[in-house]
């Protein structure tokens, strides 16, 4: 097995103003040299100040979007190389909301992996079925569909890191079993390795979808899984911290 880093991941979605990168200096704080690799990801407003605010830590800095284009008349849409620019080490691509709210498709959210692999940045590419789906048994055919279609190829192991997200789970307190979870995780550990050999065994696997203290021990036990996106106990130094604290225990 490869020697994957653990990775925590936190998603800030649409929330954050200056004010809030106080949260930042507390994590910094609480995890000064972790055994772990950290990485938040706030609205794009905020990545430059955030990045500045954490020169000198363990703490990464990512964005939540990028457009496929380098440049171009695209009103509201930010770049992968502008991300760079500001301090990303990393972008989110493909996650549920947007390809619900925004109607991403997998080829979509494959060639903004390709910009974003292009301008250095860690493209981390989102998978997860509906309740729907999940009820309906085809689970592993969603994901396994999103994976083909959203990862480029010659991807590499430095240059991405895929997340699995129950869609029903983001947000709901509603955690699949660890059994679930292993099954998925187990699945994409064999498509990516059967895709890209050595290279699909080093590619992180993170679990996302009511990630929080309470059960972070128990899912970072689980078979494949290297760490977490976390959503909501991502904004709180406290929540994320002890986040970061269990996956250092799992490393």
């Amino acid at each position: 097995m490869a020697d994957r880093r653990k990775l925590a991941a936190g998603n800030w979605k649409m929330h954050g103003v200056g004010a809030d990168l106080a949260e930042v200096d507390a994590l910094a704080a609480a995890v000064p040299e972790p055994g772990c690799e950290v990485l938040l990801c706030p609205p794009a407003t905020l990545i430059a100040r955030m990045a500045a605010r954490v020169a000198g830590t363990a703490i990464e800095v990512g964005g939540q979007d990028c457009h496929p284009a380098t440049a171009g008349a695209h009103t509201g849409d930010v770049s992968a190389p502008m991300l760079a620019e500001a301090g990303a080490s990393h972008v989110i691509l493909g996650h549920s909301e947007r390809r619900t709210d925004h109607a991403e498709t997998d080829a979509g959210v494959r060639v903004k992996a390709e910009a974003a692999m292009a301008a250095g940045l860690r493209a981390i590419v989102c998978l997860g079925e509906t309740l729907g789906e999940r009820e309906a048994g085809e689970t592993l055919s969603v994901v396994g569909r999103q994976l083909a279609g959203s990862v480029p190829s010659g991807a590499t192991a430095a240059a991405l890191v895929v997340a699995y997200e129950p869609v029903w789970a983001i947000g709901t307190g509603k955690v699949p079993t660890m059994d679930q979870i292993a099954e998925v995780h187990d699945f994409l550990r064999a498509e990516l390795i059967a895709r890209f050999g050595a290279e699909g065994d080093g590619v992180r696997l993170l679990y996302g979808g009511s990630v929080k203290p309470s059960n972070a021990d128990e899912i970072f036990a689980v078979s494949n899984v290297d760490g977490a996106l976390v959503g909501g106990a991502s904004l709180k130094a406290a929540d994320f911290g002890a986040i970061v604290t269990a996956l250092e225990r799992a490393a």
